[in-house]
């Protein structure tokens, strides 16, 4: 069956399950025949082979361009906001505390919550890979049809804008709620016939998810900067996480302070962009299944930061006093 009539199938059912008018898609068909109307207008021209050739290679298509790129860009910008906003909703739920969690311990006497939590994460899960599929193949066909490489430099831009849809930090924690909720390694993605799971061991940590088409993804569970697990994750806003401790040094604060103490001008570790702290968000579900799958490692982690978080309260606190003796 082609990818069309299973994105159109898989459409019908995922009004079905989310049931929201905010949730966005890629316009698959529809620009698809915008893609086979220029392709048909080519065809139908006058001009020779050889002309055909030159207008097409390597440029934009300016009948295609004007409800293409824009239009994507909008649609993949729009699907990632719903798709963050709902797993932080998702996920919210999942770590509820105080009376909030009273409240959902009651509810479970009457629904089961965490069955229904762990199905709408699988629902998450192919909305994200579904549409980034289209979002693929699309870029392949207006590539095709141009003989140009704009679909990939296209791909280039939405990842520079923090839009890729697979590379979305949201993504890893999406992972690892539904890993934690289900306590295994691994799930079949039924409605993109693809595949999800998690490796750790002594020496590695890895994400993987496999989709058609051979797309195969692996996200790095080690932190760029200590090379170990990551202990206490934070996202930054540009989509790299790191450790909690290890993230503060690189932007030169301390760890009780937090990532949002640090200067607008601290760069990521990775990709140097500026500005990424202020947003950093905690990975309270990735550092729950190192918690469960690498219970030794994370004790002693916990102390080693226990100890390093102390030394540096005193440190700072000494110097504090130190100046205020100073100025009296």
């Amino acid at each position: 069956m082609k990818f069309g009539y299973t994105f159109k199938e898989y459409l019908q059912v995922e009004r079905e399950w989310l049931l929201d008018e905010n949730c966005a898609h890629i316009e698959y068909n529809r620009l698809k025949n915008v893609l086979k109307s220029c392709q048909n207008c080519k065809d139908n021209n006058n001009t020779s082979s050889h002309d055909k050739d030159q207008l097409c290679q390597c440029q934009s298509c300016p009948v295609c361009d004007q409800k293409f790129f824009s239009e994507l860009m909008k649609e993949a910008s729009d699907i990632a906001g719903y798709f963050s906003s709902k797993v932080q909703h998702l996920l919210h739920l999942h770590i509820a505390k105080g009376l909030q969690r009273y409240v959902l311990r009651m509810r479970q006497c009457f629904k089961n919550d965490r069955e229904a939590l762990a199905q709408e994460g699988r629902i998450l899960i192919e909305y994200i890979t579904m549409n980034a599929i289209a979002m693929r193949k699309i870029l392949k066909k207006y590539d095709k049809v141009h003989s140009s490489v704009n679909g990939e430099n296209f791909k280039s831009k939405m990842q520079s804008e923090h839009i890729e849809l697979l590379h979305s930090p949201w993504l890893v924690e999406l992972g690892a709620f539904y890993l934690n909720s289900s306590g295994q390694d691994g799930c079949e993605l039924d409605g993109v016939r693809g595949h999800f799971s998690c490796d750790l061991n002594v020496t590695d940590a890895v994400m993987t998810l496999i989709l058609p088409d051979s797309i195969k993804l692996e996200y790095d569970l080690n932190c760029a900067i200590c090379l170990d697990f990551v202990f206490n994750p934070y996202a930054l806003s540009c989509g790299h996480f790191f450790c909690k401790s290890c993230a503060c040094s690189a932007a030169s604060v301390m760890t009780f302070q937090g990532l949002k103490a640090a200067s607008p001008e601290s760069k990521c570790p990775i990709c140097r962009e500026g500005g990424v702290y202020s947003k950093a968000v905690r990975m309270l579900e990735l550092d729950l299944l190192m918690k469960r799958r690498c219970k030794d490692y994370w004790k002693e982690r916990l102390a080693r930061e226990r100890v390093d978080q102390l030394k540096q309260s005193r440190e700072f606190w000494n110097m504090q006093s130190t100046y205020t003796v100073g100025l009296l």
